[in-house]
């Protein structure tokens, strides 16, 4: 029994993380939690070939039994040519189920995306300074992304953002003193390379750590402050979005459902 379960393990690994892959890039959106929407392609044909891979290899060591229990022969492991294949066999074994842990994990119970607890310990966030600012509409509320925030609050000399109402969308990120920050985190690739853009929000109370929302509010001009400043005049609880590490602006039909106290 062991035996066999040895001669077809490496044909079970390659098909439980093809499959793995292929749960998380072609079967859901989980993928998008993990790296970038452009690589999502390649996951998916990796995933396809690792299946494909291992059922073959599989299939090969199916017929090589048969043609053993054809030919009399029992068929045996090379590691006990030597003397000592029992103890290799045994901590292969070992590693070799170790290995799939991770692919186990994302089939089950896959990883959230980063969020707050992310946040609060990184140190990256750095905004490169941009030359010129587009024009912003003259009318409404401003539907802007934080990085198009945070980048004009920064650096637009004009202070273009001044006495405008803007709506910014992220997640939740409790900071001490009673306030709380709105984040985002930005891939280039994937989490591993992940930065962080944050505003610091007035004026309202703090929701839930990790919560999605819809900020409505005013440019505060801080010179010197550590993140741009929003006064906050209304909140709106979202869904997290397909796809996390994407910065993008408000959708256009959100509206604010909580008004700022006092």
């Amino acid at each position: 029994m062991v035996a066999a379960v040895r001669r077809f393990l490496p044909a079970a690994l390659i098909v439980l993380t093809g499959s793995a892959l292929l749960r998380v890039s072609l079967l859901s959106d989980l993928c998008l939690r993990y790296v970038k929407e452009g690589l999502r392609p390649f996951l998916v044909i990796c995933g396809a070939v690792l299946v494909l891979l291992g059922a073959a290899d599989a299939l090969l060591r199916l017929r090589g039994t048969a043609a053993d229990a054809d030919t009399g022969n029992p068929g045996h492991d090379e590691d006990d040519d030597h003397g000592h294949g029992h103890a290799h066999a045994g901590s292969g074994l070992k590693t070799a189920w170790l290995l799939a842990v991770p692919a186990v994990l994302l089939l089950v119970a896959a990883p959230p995306a980063l969020g707050s607890y992310a946040v609060a310990r990184d140190g990256s966030g750095a905004i490169a300074r941009r030359a010129t600012f587009p024009l912003l509409p003259p009318q409404g509320p401003l539907a802007l992304s934080l990085t198009d925030f945070i980048t004009r609050a920064v650096w637009d000399d004009k202070e273009s953002l001044k006495g405008r109402t803007v709506r910014l969308e992220g997640f939740v990120t409790p900071r001490p003193g009673g306030v709380w920050q709105l984040s985002r985190v930005i891939v280039s690739c994937c989490a591993a390379d992940a930065r962080v853009v944050e505003v610091e929000i007035h004026g309202l109370g703090t929701p839930q750590a990790d919560t999605w929302v819809t900020v409505t509010g005013v440019w505060r001009p801080a010179p010197g402050a550590r993140v741009p400043t929003l006064d906050a005049t209304g909140l709106t609880v979202i869904p997290q979005p397909k796809n996390p590490y994407r910065d993008a602006p408000p959708a256009p039909d959100t509206q604010p459902s909580a008004a700022a106290g006092p």
